[in-house]
Formats: structure tokens, C-alpha cells, sequence
């Protein structure tokens, strides 16, 4: 049974495409700190594989895809492998599903990217058709427009909105009602140097400001030309990247929570790491974000 409601977890590129001894050692030890979950991304390579490694190298923790790229998985195999997995290693696998960008889609297949909504409405009815199907109650989408919120809530358990704010989290509360699960990727620096932690935030932002799904939603809440000049504004770099000491950090993470989410999953952004993994980053930070809120 998969509760995640009240808990934090963890959202890594590394443990996705690191050294995967190194991320099968870092798994078990993040479960020993309390993260009641792990998000890999999918963005090319065997998801599958690694997501199978982690669950061989937990007990308890949730593993989840955030996002499983429904461009590049077809609904049988993605339920074949759930249910394989899920008899094999137990019920805490859940599918955050996402129809990723067009530019990053198009690259291999120009013109493969058309209506993502519909493209995901026909996921899941692939997924309810599988000879063993997902639950409902293990998929949630990785959704920030409207439409999508509202497939999300009409298909899934809930959302897993990625590069978001506190206000996002209430809009998406709103769109699933009180019972869908609202758990949203928040990025954090653990530095009180501002300047260096803008740093940081700005060279993973860049990634993602020229990707449309994500620069609309941004608009949507609010920012303008001027805030996406030079890398992003000061303002919109604070509000995406939670920065400052454990306890700052804990205080988005509650924002979070106060604006509806069930679950908040952290991407630690660093420069110092142990063998390209953030572990000092998430040993601190754990007393902080896996105590219950006051």
C-alpha cells in the first residue's frame, strides 16, 4: 500500500543516470534517512532497469517515474513491467506519466509531438486495457495546464507538477479535489550565499525556461518578459529554487503543504558532491524534511 500523504522525497537525475551500483547504495541509505520516496526522471535509456535496481535495493521506500515519457514507452509494456515488479518487489511503484516537451521529442522524429492530451487520454486507455492493468490509484500525471490537471483528476490518483510553485500546488489542489494526490518537485540549494545559490538555480533553470510547456505555466503564474531576461529574474529564480539552510528549505516544503500537496519531492542542486551523487546535501537535510509538521 502506497501513503505517501505528510512525507518528503527525493527527485534525482543521478540516481536515474549515475554509477548504478553507486545509486543502488544510495537508495538504500535515503531510505534509511526517511525520504518515503525516489522520482527518476526519463529522458532516454532503460527506465525499466533502474527502476527495477532500486526497488531490489529498498524495502519500503516508493519508487516512482517522474516522469515514465509516454513517448517513449508503449502502455503494454509499461503495465506488463508494473505488474512484474510490483509481485516481485511489492506494492510501491507508482508511474508519474508526462508527455514531456516537443522539442526534446521531436529530435529523434520530427513532428512526432501532436496532441499531447489526447495522446495521453489514449496512455491510459491503453493502461486500463493491459491484460493486467495499472490502478488508477498508481498512476498520477505530471500535469500543469488545466486540461491536463482535469485529466488527472478524471484518470489518476492525482499530479505530479514538476518546476512549480506554492501557488501552482493550490491550483492543482483545486483541480483534483480533496482526495487526489497533489505532489509536486521542488528544487532546493542548500546555501545561505545568495548569490551562489542563484547561481546554481539559473544553470538548472536554462534547461527548462525555452521548453514551452514549462515557460507558459510560468506565465500562468504570474511572471513576465522581464522576469525570463538574463536567465531569470532574481524573483523568478526564488520562487521556483527553494534556497538558504535546512530550515528555509523545510519552510517551502511546508508552503507546499499549506497550499495542498500530500508529498513534496526535493531535486538537490549542488556543485560539491561524492561521486556525482548530492549525499551530504540529503543527509542534512533529512532531520529537517522527514519530521511531521507541527
Amino acid at each position: 500500500m502506497i501513503d505517501l500523504r505528510g512525507t518528503t522525497g527525493i527527485w534525482s537525475g543521478e540516481l536515474r543516470y549515475g554509477d548504478a551500483a553507486r545509486a543502488r547504495e544510495a537508495a538504500a541509505e535515503l531510505e534509511e534517512l526517511g525520504y518515503a520516496a525516489l522520482w527518476l526522471p526519463d529522458v532516454g535509456g532503460n527506465l525499466f532497469e533502474v527502476v527495477e535496481g532500486l526497488m531490489a535495493a529498498t524495502s519500503s521506500t516508493t519508487i516512482a517515474t517522474g516522469i515514465l515519457n509516454l513517448w517513449m514507452h508503449t502502455p503494454e509494456e509499461s503495465a506488463a513491467t508494473h505488474a512484474r515488479l510490483t509481485a516481485a518487489h511489492g506494492d510501491r511503484l507508482l508511474y508519474g506519466i508526462g508527455v514531456s516537451h516537443a522539442p526534446l521529442v521531436d529530435l529523434k522524429e520530427a513532428g512526432r509531438y501532436r496532441k499531447p492530451l489526447a495522446a495521453m487520454a489514449a496512455f491510459l486507455d491503453g493502461l486500463d486495457a493491459a491484460p493486467t492493468p495499472v490502478p488508477r490509484e498508481r498512476r498520477v500525471l505530471a500535469a500543469l495546464g488545466p486540461k491536463m490537471l482535469q485529466l488527472a483528476a478524471d484518470r489518476t490518483a492525482g499530479v505530479h507538477p514538476y518546476n512549480v510553485t506554492p501557488e501552482h500546488t493550490a491550483d492543482a489542489r483545486r483541480a483534483v479535489g480533496p482526495t487526489g494526490l497533489v505532489l509536486p518537485e521542488q528544487a532546493v540549494v542548500l546555501s545561505t550565499d545568495p548569490a551562489q545559490a542563484r547561481a546554481l538555480g539559473r544553470r538548472h533553470l536554462a534547461g527548462y525556461l525555452p521548453l514551452p510547456n514549462y515557460a507558459n505555466n510560468i506565465r500562468r503564474l504570474g511572471f513576465g518578459d522581464a522576469d525570463f531576461a538574463d536567465g531569470g529574474s532574481d524573483r523568478m529564480v526564488d520562487a521556483l529554487v527553494a534556497w538558504g539552510d535546512e530550515g528555509a528549505i523545510r519552510a517551502r516544503l511546508d508552503e507546499h503543504r499549506a497550499a495542498g500537496a500530500d508529498h513534496v519531492c526535493i531535486q538537490v542542486l549542488a556543485e560539491d558532491t561524492v561521486e556525482g551523487f548530492p549525499l551530504e546535501q540529503w543527509r542534512r537535510l533529512a532531520p529537517a524534511l522527514n519530521q511531521p509538521p507541527a
